[in-house]
């Protein structure tokens, strides 16, 4: 893994500097702790694409891909 690519460092050489870059934007934003639009804690998991789900108060509610809202 590299400084400046991060966890897309993963692909090595391939599929160019700019989409790696887009990637890791995506990812950083997807994996980041977001808090729950019902009890507000953070701590949102992603179980499938669009959809979350908060282990502290058991909502699960259809948001965006990346994320919750």
């Amino acid at each position: 893994m590299t400084k400046k690519v991060g966890p897309a460092g993963r692909f090595g050489p391939r599929y160019g500097s700019k989409i790696k870059e887009r990637l890791l934007e995506v990812e950083l934003q997807q994996r980041q702790k977001h808090p729950c639009p019902a009890c507000l804690k953070p701590g949102l998991k992603r179980l499938a694409k669009g959809i979350w789900y908060c282990p502290k108060c058991g909502l699960k509610f259809a948001g965006k891909a990346y994320k919750p809202r």
